[in-house]
């Protein structure tokens, strides 16, 4: 994703966790790095968080569910950091409680709901030009 931003010309990229899930090398993809919730989200236009895997949790990367919560969950105060007008985005499916709170979650910064439907139409469409079907009607 990291490649795909700096295509797109987005010029300040935060990567934001615990050292423990931050592949290395990844400041040289062109991403600053922080390992507080507050400094990563400071001024943000847009906030993408990804799904913690239930394996990263049982394999020691973090000590629990509920430690990685405390340190690094999006929580209506930490997006008060963000700008105000901030879009949160989630791939899905969402680890509430986890990742991020359900206010944030069902809130009015969120667009997780459309951009999970808007996932699924873009891999409905990419498999059907892989299988050979025409997608658009050029008619």
């Amino acid at each position: 994703e990291i490649h795909t931003l700096k295509i797109l010309g987005v010029k300040d990229i935060r990567v934001v966790g615990p050292k423990t899930l931050i592949p290395s090398g990844i400041g040289s993809l062109g991403a600053s790095l922080h390992y507080e919730m507050e400094s990563g989200l400071k001024g943000v236009d847009v906030v993408l968080m990804l799904r913690l895997q239930q394996e990263r949790m049982s394999n020691g990367l973090i000590p629990s569910k509920n430690e990685y919560f405390k340190f690094f969950g999006l929580t209506e105060e930490r997006l008060s950091f963000a700008k105000k007008d901030v879009i949160v985005m989630h791939p899905g499916p969402i680890n509430r409680g986890v990742e991020i709170e359900s206010k944030v979650a069902d809130g009015r910064s969120s667009v997780i709901l459309e951009q999970v439907s808007c996932g699924i139409a873009v891999r409905m469409a990419i498999m059907a030009v892989l299988a050979g079907q025409k997608v658009i009607d050029e008619s």
